[in-house]
């Protein structure tokens, strides 16, 4: 893209101001994604299976869910473990939810206590109205030595948005990071925070994507790449005339697209990174890699056979990758306190 188009585009990016969704809003692009999508239900599905494993034999299950969107998942969760463990009495779930608006959090709680008394689950919920950025770990609800779950679904990648000049003058840490990383000291300090809480495991999903590049040309391509693969997915398998695609594809797909290629420091949060990224950065924090396990690939292999035949899932390098047409759009991976494999 020569500069002057390049000008262009940015242009008429930034004439269009990001409109704040409301809470309802919010929710229902959300829902949206995930009917439309298999993405976010196989992220579940293999998180889940991930923490049941991990959880195998324990009395207490803390779940700390760092990307709040509804209580899909968790009630996926009770229930899953309800058919393994029919005399379940005697196992306590406490689920701790991070979200700054506090109305999401009543209704997911809501939802959950209804759902727990129903399977009869002595069950805990903890709400903690905050973003990823302003969250202290360090006073979160968990007694020392309980074993804890993390999960985060699409929404790490946030803690990357950091001030320009902080990318001129990357801190020492910052500098052990790939070359293709955006030094992000608000990252690292996350992740070691994450740490320390020990847990047993922590499955992350994030977009298989690189969309934090430097300069507008490459964001633009990077996001005509991924994007362009989100959009196929819906015309190969959508009605063109159903309203909520075409309110996904303007509340959510184009708002992302707009903040990826007309803002910049603190404002620009969709700041996509592939798995080989967060894979050093995750080892470098001392997490150890988890591999997703067998009952997990098949549980989404199964979950895509009544999706169309352009989804596919592969495994490699120990995680999993939701794949469009061959193209790996979205990564599944899974990690665990203390590191035993720090360099595997």
């Amino acid at each position: 893209m020569d500069l002057g188009k390049e000008k262009f585009v940015l242009r008429r990016a930034k004439k269009k101001e990001k409109k704040t969704l409301s809470t309802s809003e919010e929710l229902l692009v959300k829902k949206l994604f995930f009917e439309l999508y298999p993405f976010s239900k196989i992220a579940y599905k293999i998180t889940n299976q991930a923490i049941i494993e991990a959880m195998e034999g324990e009395k207490v299950i803390n779940i700390l869910d760092l990307s709040v969107s509804d209580a899909t998942q968790w009630i996926y969760l009770m229930q899953s473990l309800k058919e393994r463990l029919p005399n379940h009495s005697y196992l306590k779930i406490t689920i701790t939810c991070i979200h700054e608006k506090k109305e999401v959090l009543e209704q997911m709680s809501f939802h959950l206590r209804v759902e727990a008394e129903k399977l009869n689950f002595p069950f805990q919920f903890n709400a903690i109205v905050s973003n990823l950025e302003n969250l202290d770990l360090e006073r979160l609800p968990f007694k020392k030595g309980e074993p804890l779950a993390i999960s985060c679904v699409l929404q790490l990648h946030s803690l990357l948005a950091t001030d320009d000049q902080m990318v001129k003058n990357p801190t020492p840490d910052s500098a052990l990071s790939p070359p293709s990383a955006c030094p992000s000291p608000k990252m690292e300090c996350f992740l070691s925070g994450l740490w320390k809480l020990h847990p047993k495991v922590m499955v992350i999903t994030e977009q298989e994507s690189n969309v934090n590049g430097s300069t507008l040309t490459e964001r633009v391509d990077k996001a005509l790449n991924f994007y362009g693969a989100l959009f196929d997915c819906l015309e190969s398998t959508i009605s063109k005339t159903l309203v909520e695609r075409t309110l996904l594809e303007k509340m959510l797909l184009g708002e992302q697209i707009k903040n990826i290629i007309a803002c910049e420091g603190v404002k620009r949060k969709e700041r996509h990174e592939k798995l080989e990224t967060w894979i050093t950065r995750l080892l470098l924090a001392g997490f150890g890699k988890v591999p997703i396990s067998f009952d997990g690939m098949q549980h989404a292999a199964k979950m895509l056979q009544s999706y169309a035949h352009g989804y596919q899932i592969r495994h490699e390098n120990k995680c999993l990758f939701i794949c469009w047409d061959g193209n790996p759009l979205f990564s599944v991976s899974a990690w665990r306190f203390p590191s035993e494999d720090l360099y595997a």
